[in-house]
């Protein structure tokens, strides 16, 4: 399984950014889908996933802030982020697990400047 993220860039503070993780395969196969986030410096953390049932589970830091979405017909989960900040800054990866197997893409990069 190939997991492609697009999406990133440079915007200012206040502004939004919509990511995409586009897999090779059918994501309604996975139990789950999620992005995370590294910025220089720090442990790889959630931001948020969502689950087969469309249960979803955000970070702190993100609620209300950020909404994940996918799409079945484009095998592609979204990942809309308002109001960004420079602390969301950082390296965005997205991932697919099913059963006992994981996957990563190989991120994306968002800079918010101040």
């Amino acid at each position: 399984v190939q997991l492609q993220a697009s999406g990133g860039g440079l915007v200012q503070a206040g502004g939004s950014l919509t990511l995409s993780c586009v897999a090779s395969r059918a994501i309604v196969a996975f139990d789950a889908m999620a992005w995370y986030r590294q910025a220089p410096g720090n442990q790889r953390e959630l931001v948020v996933d969502i689950r087969r049932g469309a249960s979803t589970n955000y970070a702190d830091s993100v609620k209300g802030r950020f909404i994940i979405s996918r799409d079945y017909a484009k095998n592609t989960v979204y990942l809309q982020m308002n109001s960004l900040k420079p602390e969301d800054t950082a390296v965005y990866y997205c991932r697919a697990m099913e059963r006992s197997y994981t996957y990563w893409g190989q991120g994306t990069l968002v800079t918010v400047s101040s």
